[in-house]
């Protein structure tokens, strides 16, 4: 799993982040039910997905807002 480069994102739509947020969110679920059967090895990529989650969300709500810093 990746870190997802701001710079890379600010310049999709709301849309496109939310969906982006979607897969996501169900990419950690998929990590975690792994997690819990013993399949996950690469524990870091749950702490790198839901570091993602957020920059997602927080690029949202600067969209809906209007201000970019």
């Amino acid at each position: 799993m990746k870190d997802l480069k701001t710079s890379e994102l600010k310049d999709k739509t709301v849309p496109e982040l939310e969906a982006m947020v979607a897969t996501e969110r169900a990419d950690l679920y998929k990590a975690r039910r792994d997690l819990v059967l013993r399949q996950l090895t690469d524990t870091a990529s749950l702490k790198v997905r839901r570091h993602n989650i957020a920059r997602l969300l927080t690029l949202i709500e600067e969209k809906k807002r209007g201000t970019q810093a």
